[in-house]
């Protein structure tokens, strides 16, 4: 059934960017150190104290940006942003306002509910700015105590804002997963939500058609997302809040104030914080201590050609130059740079990227999910599995034996020739097997009536014989070899 509205989605997301110091002093961004341990007088904001801009955080916002397509100005500068927490020591927020470091991208995505069809959502800005602190709330005890730890506080963040162009909770899951695997594949951030080095905040409203009349509900902010799954589970929960509000009160609502309101997962809905702050509210103007930044267009075009091959081209080269289907391309791209570049190395000098494909997605991934291992750790290199590949299509490895001898070359750390030593699996001669089916042939003559009415599943009793005479024997061959003895005249 059609919803009665549509539902328009923009994100708010907070990237941890991976420098080994802050954006403004060289104090550590090391996550779980003890409590105010990792904080300087510029940090914290002592009077007297200077920021001095991280270059490395610069380098890695720049590659960002380039990879989200976004266009670059050749000056940008820092700005105040005014505020009054207890985890902002010192008022104000170090940001950019009207001059971002960059602007007007997008990225690709594919919204499987609507069969992969490609969808650009656009990037308004990605910004530079510093993190706050975190505010710890005790109420277990039932005191309700707040203590502040300043750690975060100064921590490089980009800040990436979507265009309201997402229109469900299963579009905004694939911007998510899209953008964080790019982000992987740049190396820029660990994207680590637990960690808090990913922060989304999402800004959700309706659009209800009344009459041929668009009437639009205020746009609420939601807060205190700690997963995607989260974050699909809120914009649902609140399309639904929203409407049934409007059709409570009945009410043009566009005039109504902008409301930020909070997730609680565990109670499985979203509520009322505070009203929401327009720019204005945060008195925002140029920080007087730091100059601007200029992008030559020489940097600009270096950082851009040393981004290297991004997630959507990998699939489409896959797809391409290796013929693989839309989906084998997408998960072997969606698993990481480093299962991609062991994968390309075993279609490589196996020559068969369908069976390189099958076998990292199926056999490599069983293992790794049931050891809880990364590829890192697995005893098998890509050659190994090349060489494996090689032995079956050269019908030198029976197939119902390659998944023994695969377990056998990471259980003992040994070749593929090793391990079928191991198991004492030899090729079979092609006249021994031939000989074999005719003899089986003659020994079953209802199954050569069957085969010769067209019941070829008939052969099924034959390949279990078969292979009770000779583990080694090939069921594939076998069926090929009973068929066409049939098929030539009478079994003699």
């Amino acid at each position: 059934m059609s919803q009665p509205y549509t539902i328009v989605i923009g994100l708010e997301t907070h990237v941890q960017l991976a420098t080994a110091s802050k954006l403004f002093c060289h104090c550590s961004t090391k996550f779980g150190a003890e409590p105010n341990t990792q904080t300087c007088p510029v940090c914290i904001g002592l009077p007297g104290s200077l920021p001095v801009m991280n270059r490395d955080a610069l380098r890695l916002s720049l590659r960002t940006a380039l990879a989200l397509n976004c266009e670059i100005p050749e000056f940008t500068k820092w700005d105040r942003k005014q505020y009054y927490y207890p985890d902002l020591p010192k008022g104000y927020q170090i940001s950019q306002f009207d001059l971002p470091m960059s602007h007007d991208g997008w990225v690709a995505i594919e919204d499987p509910q609507e069969r992969f069809a490609p969808k650009k959502v656009g990037i308004i800005r990605a910004h530079l700015e510093e993190d706050a602190g975190k505010s710890i709330h005790d109420e277990v005890a039932g005191r309700g105590d707040s203590v502040i730890d300043l750690n975060r506080t100064g921590t490089p963040l980009l800040e990436i804002v979507s265009a309201p162009d997402m229109r469900s909770a299963a579009e905004v899951r694939a911007y998510l997963d899209e953008l964080k695997l790019l982000l992987a594949y740049l190396g820029v951030s660990d994207c680590n939500m637990q960690e808090g080095s990913l922060r989304v905040d999402a800004n959700v409203n309706l659009h209800i058609d009344v009459h041929g009349e668009t009437i639009a509900t205020p746009i609420v902010e939601i807060k205190n997302l700690n997963s995607f799954r989260a974050v699909e589970r809120a914009i649902e929960y609140e399309a639904e809040r929203q409407f049934r509000e409007w059709q409570e009160t009945h009410q043009r609502m566009g005039d109504a104030p902008k409301q930020t309101r909070g997730w609680d997962d565990a109670a499985g809905r979203t509520k009322a914080q505070r009203s929401k702050e327009e720019s204005s509210d945060y008195r925002y103007f140029p920080d007087p201590d730091l100059v601007p930044v200029i992008f030559s267009r020489e940097e600009v075009e270096q950082a851009r050609q040393n981004l290297g091959e991004l997630p959507q081209q990998l699939r489409e080269r896959l797809q391409n130059e290796l013929g693989l289907s839309h989906y084998d391309a997408g998960v072997l791209v969606n698993q990481g740079r480093a299962v991609l570049d062991f994968f390309l190395v075993a279609a490589h000098e196996s020559g068969d990227a369908k069976a390189a494909a099958n076998w990292m997605t199926q056999d490599i991934q069983r293992h790794l999910n049931q050891t809880g291992q990364s590829l890192s750790d697995l005893p098998l290199t890509p050659t190994a599995l090349a060489e494996l590949i090689k032995k079956l299509a050269a019908g030198e490895l029976p197939s119902p034996r390659a998944r023994d001898v695969f377990t056998s070359m990471i259980e003992y750390r040994e070749s593929v020739d090793a391990a079928m030593q191991r198991l004492g699996i030899e090729a079979v001669d092609e006249s021994e097997l031939e000989s074999l089916c005719r003899e089986l042939l003659a020994a079953n003559p209802q199954v050569v009536a069957d085969l010769q009415a067209g019941k070829m599943k008939a052969i099924g009793a034959l390949i279990g014989q078969a292979r009770k005479r000779n583990p080694n024997a090939d069921p594939n061959r076998i069926r090929e070899l009973c068929a066409s003895i049939v098929a030539a005249g009478p079994i003699g």
